[in-house]
C-alpha cells in the first residue's frame, strides 16, 4: 500500500486541538492549477482528486466551503500573496524559497520525485538522460523541474506549461522521460496502461503542504482540521482511496 508515498510526517501531529476552529460557514476561495491527476483535475466539469478530498475534509471539520477557482500555475504563488485567492492547493512543495513570500500548512503528505516513461524504455537509468542520449521534461516553475536540471542539465531538460503537454510530448516520442511526483505518475501509469510506466523512482522525497497568504489566521484553522482528519483516519482512508496499492 502507497508504493508511491512516504509516510513519515503523515501521522505526526495526530493530537486534536482542544478547540476546534469554526469557521462559520465561510466560502474559501482556492486558487489551483487543476491539471495535476490525482491531486486535482476536471472531470465532467467538477473539479476532484485527492487535494479536493483533503481540504473537502477538512472543512467539515472546521466549517467552511471550498470554491475552486482554476488558474495557471505561472504566477500562482504571487497571485495569493495578492489576495487573489484565499489558499492555493496545488500539489504545493514546501520549499524555503516559496515560504518567503506565503505560508504553508504543516505536511499533509510526503511524495517521491520519479520518471515517467514508454514502458520499452523502462530499463533506462537517470544515467542515460544525464548524458544526453534520452531527453527528460517537466513543468516549468515546479520542483520537479529544478530537480531535472540538477540531475541532467538545463540542456537535456524540456519545459512544458503542464505536465499534461509533457506527458503527450512523452507518448509522441518527442521526449524519453518526464519527472513528476510519483503520486501523479501513478496516475498516468493507471490511466495509459502498458503504454506508461514509473521507471525511475526514489529521486527524493518531497512534503506537500496547503499555501496561505503571509500571516493569515487560516493557516492555523486549516492545521487545526488537518490534524483531525490525521488523528481520526480520514486522511488515511483517502489516501487508500487515491492510491489503493
Amino acid at each position: 500500500m502507497f508504493k508511491y508515498i512516504t509516510g513519515a510526517l503523515l501521522c505526526a501531529s495526530l493530537a486534536l486541538p482542544a478547540i476546534a476552529a469554526d469557521l462559520g460557514g465561510r466560502v474559501i476561495n482556492i486558487g489551483s492549477d487543476t491539471t495535476y491527476p490525482p491531486h486535482e483535475f476536471i472531470e465532467d466539469g467538477i473539479v476532484k482528486g485527492f487535494d479536493v478530498d483533503v481540504v473537502a475534509e477538512i472543512c467539515n471539520r472546521i466549517n467552511c466551503q471550498p470554491n475552486w477557482i482554476t488558474t495557471a500555475w505561472d504566477g500562482i504563488f504571487g497571485a495569493l500573496a495578492d489576495g487573489q485567492f484565499d489558499m492555493v492547493v496545488s500539489g504545493v512543495t514546501i520549499t524555503e524559497e516559496r515560504d518567503k513570500i506565503v505560508d504553508f500548512s504543516k505536511p499533509y503528505i510526503i511524495v517521491q520525485q520519479g520518471v515517467l516513461m514508454r514502458v520499452e524504455d523502462q530499463a533506462s537509468t537517470i544515467d542515460d538522460f544525464k548524458n544526453g542520449s534520452m531527453r527528460l521534461a517537466s513543468q516549468t516553475g515546479t520542483t520537479n523541474a529544478t530537480l531535472g536540471e540538477d540531475l541532467v542539465g538545463r540542456d537535456n531538460l524540456s519545459l512544458f506549461d503542464s505536465f499534461n503537454n509533457a506527458v503527450v510530448a512523452l507518448q509522441n516520442g518527442d521526449v524519453d522521460g518526464v519527472i513528476i511526483d510519483s503520486t501523479s505518475a501513478a496516475a498516468y501509469e493507471q490511466e495509459f496502461a502498458g503504454q506508461l510506466t514509473v521507471a525511475i523512482t526514489g529521486l527524493s522525497s518531497d512534503p506537500l503542504g496547503l499555501v496561505f497568504q503571509e500571516g493569515d489566521t487560516l493557516q492555523d484553522d486549516f492545521n487545526e482540521g488537518l490534524a483531525m482528519i490525521k488523528a481520526d483516519g480520514a486522511l488515511t482512508k483517502l489516501m487508500i482511496k487515491w492510491w489503493p496499492k
